[in-house]
């Protein structure tokens, strides 16, 4: 099973600055992300998947939406911007299998190849580039801090209308609570987590 391991190794090979996080309490999903880190839910990401029917026969296949935790998109959103025929959450054990991760701790990075990726076009339009966002990385455990275009140039994901526009400023730009985690350091410089301890 992929797991902060793994993704810590892969981005030190893709020399990416980026920091594995200790959560002080163990979660369940990303959607409790933002409770475990202090920080608003736009700086914590959740990558759901769905399930895809093709046109013409050429079967189903798994796209990947990454949007603010807490929210899910519609999955006739998802459908249209991967030109499928019919879309639906995926069920827990297909999306076990098919990404190493457990279904509801996926990460946006080691995905297959062969699952199309989308974002949501509102984080990549309220989000700076050198934001630091956070993800899951298939443990309860741990969270992925990375800059908000490292990890938009690494999992290749195209950004997609998946809510209509306009996300609210304040779901993403809220200030962020004294001690929270909120800098990774420039290449070649140690990490900041604050008071939160890297992994490795």
């Amino acid at each position: 099973m992929m797991d902060a391991l793994a993704i810590h190794r892969a981005l030190l090979a893709w020399e990416t600055v980026h920091e594995i996080v200790r959560l002080p309490i163990a979660i369940g999903g990303a959607d409790e992300l933002p409770r475990a880190l202090g920080l608003p839910a736009g700086r914590c990401l959740a990558t759901r998947v769905l399930s895809c029917d093709g046109h013409r026969g050429t079967g189903r296949f798994l796209a990947g939406a990454i949007v603010p935790a807490g929210d899910r998109p519609p999955a006739e959103a998802v459908r249209r911007a991967v030109g499928a025929r019919h879309a639906r959450p995926a069920r827990p054990d297909v999306i076990n299998a098919a990404t190493e991760y457990a279904a509801d701790l996926v990460c946006p990075l080691l995905l297959p190849d062969t699952m199309r990726l989308l974002i949501d076009r509102r984080l990549v339009d309220a989000l700076p580039p050198d934001d630091v966002v956070y993800t899951p990385t298939g443990e309860a455990s741990t969270a992925l801090g990375i800059r908000a275009r490292s990890l938009y140039e690494l999992c290749g994901a195209e950004p997609a209308d998946l809510f209509g526009a306009g996300l609210r400023a304040e779901h993403v730009r809220q200030e962020v609570p004294a001690g929270s985690v909120r800098h990774i350091g420039q290449p070649g410089e140690p990490n900041t987590p604050g008071p939160r301890h890297p992994v490795g």
